[in-house]
């Protein structure tokens, strides 16, 4: 075994150079979202010490953001947490009391839900009708079947044809209309409503994936998404306690706010651009020989590193990894952020005085009876309205008050990211008014709004596989830089995480939260050794 002093002064390791120096690696961390503060977290207990994380905006924790009213909160991002059987956010959420605020009824059913499981949702058409319950139930069975069958084609290697288009959409779509146009014991009226009950479902679907429109959506990729098992739970108190969690042990320095990054410099091309800035920056330009990455920020400071974990979202790497990266990505990576999806799903918390939906409603879902025989979901700007699926009760109304939340995906929001609130606000009621068939409703008191798709570090909600990619695309964005066989031969400088990065878990808290773990725990074995030694 060697001694501590003999790796340090180990000539043919590439890590030696820094540890010659008697130094910790620098690893700079960019975006402090879960992300971000779960791999810092992880780097800090492990005994590294010279950790930055540097966040574009004024505030920690990304794409969760809780925005707190009187007595309760609202979630503008990330609300729920998906399953509870081995789920690292819901086990920090149980550990520390963030699930004990509940109400009878919310017991009753084993879980705290933001919205009733126990009412109603109600189907109403633009015409102001109710689809009588029996005839959404019947859809219902019809349209859950056919989504059990687009699990398939990934679960169980079935092949897809050509007349699917390898879209979720269009194989649904097409599936469930042959199957309600050959039932011969419901009346045309009903028919109708059930055809146009298939794009309502679409675009709750859209929402849920954050896509523009499911067809959009990888049909031989869409199984591979794997749901934890167990309850779904919201945390009453926001969600951002789970992120304040997280950055309870990150000493306040480590973390600078307002700090966007404009371009990460990265291998031996640059070596002597990171050479220049060292004899600019330091007294001692000596000690800053070695660091194989230069982050360079908006604000014009160089900051060298050993290891940079990039964690800003799909959206942002779509639109911006050209500038971002000097020199450029490698074909293989940029192909894979290319042919990954992400598209904005927003939220529309409309607040009234008295509920005027009944006790046993716990959703308003828009059914467009001149959408039957549609093929797309997409509209014109002035329709943005159109892609509103549904509105949900927040329940229990003794937590939240009388409030509707609505839904909202794909370029239409980014429409509705336009206008301001008293333009929203009145569009959703003459909405309701319609809907309902009652032109009494009156404006909301408050209206609350996300705008993910607008705002520049995000430029979306979360993501999905797009038609044309697939896991092993997740896989390739995952990849550090450079491209190697081997960590001990050449040291990863760049490194990929969020929840773009995690093939299982794409698109939720968890799969982010794992992902920073992920890329702290290959910095731990890497430098194991010198840990070990400081220890």
């Amino acid at each position: 075994m060697q001694s501590c002093e003999t790796s340090s002064d180990s000539t043919d390791d590439p890590l030696s150079s820094g540890l010659r120096r008697k130094r910790q690696p620098r690893i700079v961390v960019i975006g402090a979202g879960l992300a971000g503060l779960s791999a810092t977290k992880s780097l800090l207990e492990n005994g590294f010490t010279d950790v930055t994380i540097l966040e574009a905006s004024d505030r920690i924790g990304g794409r969760v953001q809780s925005v707190k009213l009187e007595n309760a909160t609202f979630e503008l991002g990330a609300t729920w947490i998906h399953g509870s059987n081995g789920n690292p956010v819901y086990h920090l959420a149980e550990d520390n009391g963030l699930l004990e605020e509940t109400t009878d009824g919310e017991r009753s059913v084993g879980r705290i839900s933001l919205y009733s499981k126990n009412g109603v949702a109600y189907h109403l058409t633009n015409n102001g009708q109710r689809i009588p319950k029996d005839v959404v139930e019947e859809f219902s069975d019809l349209y859950n079947e056919v989504y059990n069958l687009t699990q398939e084609f990934f679960q169980r290697g079935k092949p897809v044809n050509a007349e699917s288009q390898n879209s979720v959409g269009v194989f649904t779509r097409d599936v469930v209309r042959k199957r309600i146009k050959a039932d011969p014991d419901d009346p045309e009226t009903t028919r109708r409503l059930k055809l146009a009950m298939i794009q309502q479902y679409l675009k709750v679907e859209s929402c849920e994936s954050s896509s523009h429109s499911m067809d959009e959506v990888s049909l031989s990729e869409f199984g591979e998404w794997t749901e934890i098992p167990g309850a779904h739970h919201v945390i009453p108190c926001g969600f951002i306690k789970i992120v304040e969690i997280l950055a309870h042990s990150i000493p306040e320095s480590v973390i600078q706010l307002r700090k966007p990054v404009k371009c990460i410099h990265w291998n031996q091309s640059v070596s002597k651009e990171i050479e220049r800035v060292a004899d600019h920056n330091s007294d001692s330009p000596e000690e800053d020989q070695g660091y194989h990455v230069l982050v360079e920020c908006e604000d014009c400071e160089f900051i060298l590193a050993d290891h940079v974990i990039v964690t800003v979202s799909l959206g942002v790497l779509k639109k911006y990894h050209e500038s971002l990266f000097h020199p450029g990505l490698p074909e293989e990576k940029v192909m894979a952020i290319q042919k990954l999806g992400i598209s904005t799903t927003d939220k529309i918390f409309l607040e009234f005085e008295e509920p005027f939906w009944s006790p046993e409603c716990n959703s308003i879902q828009f059914v467009w009876e001149d959408e039957a025989e549609s093929e797309s979901l997409t509209y014109p700007e002035e329709l943005w309205y159109k892609k509103i699926c549904s509105f949900d009760v927040l329940y229990p109304p003794e937590r939240y008050g009388y409030v509707l939340s609505g839904w909202i995906c794909g370029e239409e929001a980014l429409i509705m990211e336009k206008y301001d609130d008293e333009t929203v606000a009145e569009t959703c009621t003459e909405m309701l008014r319609k809907f309902t068939g009652n032109p009494n409703i009156p404006k909301p008191r408050r209206i609350l709004r996300s705008s993910w798709g607008s705002n520049p570090n995000f430029r979306g909600s979360y993501s999905y596989t797009q038609v044309g990619s697939s896991g092993a695309d997740v896989e390739k964005l995952a990849k550090p830089l450079p491209y190697t066989e081997s960590s001990k031969t050449v040291p990863m400088q760049v490194m990929f995480s969020g929840e773009a990065t995690h093939r299982k878990y794409y698109s939720t808290t968890h799969g982010a939260l794992l992902s920073g773990q992920r890329e702290a725990a290959h910095l731990i074995e890497m430098y194991q050794d010198l840990l070990q030694c400081r220890n």
